[in-house]
């Protein structure tokens, strides 16, 4: 590892030093906290895994080589995704018995272990364990516990698929390493030559892309990968057909075939893996090839929000019938296309010899196809992009009339019907559970005005009536899991000061399955409050108020206002309220809540929307958020518990850019703090967050929502905090070091921190420690010491906008 020091930018000599910094005690005491363990069910809903996950990576950790090609980031050695989050400790045990002896897992040195997965009847368990040269499968026996290594394995993680691809409980197909692949080729230099020839090809801006032919021929060799079958109960792996540059593999039907993706050159300078062209072939269980289902050719030269004119997400059934469906676009891919229907699915069945038929068009984009467990009916889900509107149908597979069965806007809160109940088949295959009568249940948030109180209803088809079978008192919050036999409910419930539990409900009789405790008393200790109010059009705002523990009524203690800005078609919907004061608060490492142990008052989740059409509604960006903020500074007046005349405004990605909007545009707060934000919308010509008109289209929009090109009307301190790499779209260190020199060269007051190895988020404890060093010493340097009231400094002049 050559770095170990955080990279500070200063226009002088620095404040402070250069190591990393500690936080507070209170702060750091909070972070060391051990995380709550993730509790997993197993599919037959007899066992749980409760797995103990390692809460910060370190530097070591993330300073591994890595490669950054088609915008994938993996370990060269291990072809893993970098970094990973690995278990600590994992315990199994029964779920219906709690007083049955738990068991201890035992995990071999030498390497991380990490992705845990049940096998579909919950009798076994997968884990992957990295090393320095591979990244291994293991299988583990859920009745004693036991590991074993599926011996002559390297699994091949370059793409991530994620779940496994089950044929049965017993059997599985996964991509490894090819055996004897050689050596990393090398190629001689040569020029890079990139041409347009007069085609649009509006793409977004990404980063870690390709860039050079020795790039390309790295990409194709370490993602190169074997279809390799994996025996469970002999712990043994045997290749199928040969190596090729497996995207993805899926079982199809009940094992009886695979459905495989495979890239093909030419690749991109431009776009990322996914974007590249693809091969969709149905195969035998041996790998052969059975059928070509389609070519998909490179995404390139696709309309801002549109498609590929032919076939793109494919799907492989769960049940006996086998088929393949995918969808076709009927508009070209044109969103801007007038025309009935824009998109339809398609069919194909086995013996994959006929021609595909037409199951269902869509007079709307194709958005999500769910299998219910009927084998007969899946549910289809489309989404109008100018309203900003999502349906979803009843589809009979063998064809007929569907049936609509809800609508709503993409941000509805208050009348979202939930989502299906899911249940795992025996080729691990997730689908919608349904009753004889053909019904099916919804799980949802349940969100109202009081707050979130999770449900649990049953929809019938029939009738398309909703009967309501469990909702969560109002004490506490109690999401529904899963239904078990004989109608037994089993939750998951926490209060404001209860961690997260299973219950087992049958009728009036509950029964406390788990005793997870407290792993950070001192954060109860902050007061959380849910405060709602007004903006001046009359549109409902709130925030969540967090008081520091030493808090006395009747003080006034400089905040921090901390939002994430969102869009709305209705001004209805942009009133919806979130959350509930029943949640139990775990607060992940970087969380501005935190502030609260260094005497701060956090205003955080502050509701930031931005109401008007989607096709426009960037154009009053600017008026919004200042009327929201202003909104919030007379409420925080209001309730006493903040000193206004020493407010800071605050935001990560998107809310970093609205932080940088709010002090190059107005004078309604002392200071800022941004992370990992885009401060120049010229650098994303092609659209940014909602933004579907091009730089170009909507030429003032973007530079007035640039706040670079306002960086002379920054008077405020900004504290600008980045991941050097940084990973998003749009997000590249580039944008804060540009802001940086800008308000440097005007003589503002900055400050620039570049975290080493780290991306859009910050994950090493040494990151997440000093970021909250680093924002806590920025408000007592420009706010003061927030346990003193004479400390305030002279009010800001509250002018609404400043002038261009």
């Amino acid at each position: 590892m050559k770095r170990v020091l955080i990279s500070i930018a200063v226009c002088l000599t620095p404040l402070w030093g250069q190591a990393y910094q500690q936080p507070s005690a209170a702060v750091r005491e909070a972070l060391d906290a051990p995380a709550l363990p993730r509790l997993l069910p197993s599919p037959d809903k007899q066992q749980l895994a409760l797995l103990e996950l390692r809460r910060f990576n370190s530097i070591e950790e993330l300073a591994r080589p890595t490669l950054r090609l088609a915008g994938l980031r993996f370990d060269a050695a291990s072809t893993t995704p970098s970094p990973l989050q690995t278990l600590q400790r994992l315990r199994l045990r029964s779920l219906l018995n709690p007083e049955t002896a738990e068991r201890s897992v035992e995990l071999p040195a030498g390497g991380g272990f990490h992705s845990f997965a049940w096998s579909p009847d919950g009798q076994r368990f997968l884990l992957e364990r990295r090393t320095e040269q591979a990244n291994e499968l293991w299988v583990g026996d859920t009745g004693s516990g036991r590991l074993r290594q599926i011996q002559g394995l390297r699994l091949n993680s370059v793409f991530s698929q994620g779940e496994p691809a089950w044929l049965n409980p017993r059997e599985l197909v996964v991509l490894a390493v090819p055996d004897r692949r050689g050596n990393t080729p090398r190629t001689r230099p040569q020029p890079v030559i990139q041409e347009s020839i007069g085609r649009p090809s509006p793409e977004r801006t990404y980063p870690d892309l390709l860039r050079n032919p020795e790039d390309e021929a790295q990409f194709e060799f370490l993602a190169r990968s074997q279809l390799a079958l994996v025996d469970l109960p002999s712990a043994s792996a045997r290749p199928l057909g040969e190596p090729a540059l497996f995207a993805s593999v899926s079982s199809v039907g009940e094992g009886q075939y695979l459905l495989t993706e495979r890239l093909v050159r030419p690749f991109s300078y431009q776009l990322t893996w996914d974007d590249f062209p693809q091969i969709v072939e149905v195969r035998q269980r041996s790998g052969r090839v059975l059928r070509e289902v389609a070519r998909v050719p490179m995404r390139q030269g696709v309309a801002i929000d549109g498609v590929l004119p032919g076939p793109r997400i494919f799907y492989a059934s769960p049940t006996r019938d086998a088929a393949i469906y995918w969808v076709e676009a009927l508009d070209g891919g044109n969103p801007a296309a007038r025309v009935p229907f824009r998109d339809r699915v398609m069919r194909l069945d086995p013996p994959f010899t006929g021609q595909a038929r037409e199951v269902q068009r869509m007079p709307h984009r194709f958005t999500r196809l769910r299998f219910l467990d009927d084998g007969q009916h899946a549910i289809l889900t489309e989404t109008d992009r100018v309203r900003a509107w999502t349906r979803s149908y009843l589809l009979p597979l063998s064809g007929g009339q569907s049936k609509p069965l809800f609508e709503h806007s993409l941000r509805e809160r208050y009348r979202h019907p939930g989502n299906p109940l899911m249940r795992t088949l025996a080729n691990g295959h997730k689908v919608i559970q349904s009753t004889r009568e053909g019904d099916i249940f919804l799980i949802g948030q349940g969100a109202s005005a009081r707050g979130e109180r999770p449900f649990l209803d049953r929809l019938s088809m029939a009738e398309l009536s909703t009967t309501r079978l469990f909702q969560s008192e109002e004490r506490s919050y109690e999401m529904p899991l899963t239904l078990l036999d004989e109608g037994r409910l089993l939750t998951q419930r926490e209060t404001a000061t209860e961690p997260p539990n299973l219950v087992l409900r049958d009728g009036a009789q509950t029964q406390m399955l788990t005793e997870l405790r407290d792993p950070s008393p001192q954060l109860r200790r902050i007061r959380r409050e849910l405060v709602s109010f007004k903006r001046a059009d009359g549109v409902d705002l709130s925030f969540w108020m967090y008081l520091p523990p030493d808090y006395r009524e009747g003080e006034k203690r400089p905040a921090l206002v901390w939002a994430y800005p969102l869009e709305f078609n209705d001004a209805t919907v942009a009133s919806q309220l979130g959350g509930s004061p029943n949640r139990f608060v775990t607060l992940p490492g970087i969380s501005p809540q935190l502030l609260a142990l260094d005497g701060f008052v956090v205003l955080n989740d502050a509701t930031m929307p931005v109401v008007g059409d989607a096709r426009n509604v960037n154009d009053g960006f600017i008026e919004q958020i200042t009327m929201n903020a202003r909104a919030i500074i007379d409420k925080a007046e209001a309730l006493g518990t903040v000193d206004t005349k020493r407010m800071a405004i605050g935001g990560h990605s998107y809310g970093a850019f609205m932080a940088a909007n709010l002090l190059a545009h107005t004078d309604l707060f002392k200071a800022g703090i941004a992370r990992s934000g885009a401060y120049n919308r010229t650098l994303t010509p092609f659209g940014f967050q909602s933004e579907r008109r091009s730089l170009w289209d909507a030429r003032e929009t973007y530079l007035k929502l640039s706040p670079l090109l306002y960086a002379n009307e920054i008077k405020e301190p900004l504290l600008l905090i980045h991941g050097e790499s940084d990973s998003n779209s749009g997000t590249f260190p580039l944008q804060s070091e540009r802001l940086f020199q800008a308000l440097t060269g005007l003589g503002g007051k900055v400050r620039y921190v570049l975290l080493p190895f780290e991306a859009h988020g910050y994950t090493a404890r040494e990151s997440v420690g000093h970021t909250q060093w680093e924002m806590s010493h920025w408000l007592k340097l420009h706010l003061g010491d927030p346990r003193s009231t004479g400390a305030a400094a002279a009010a800001p002049t509250r002018a609404p906008l400043k002038q261009d």
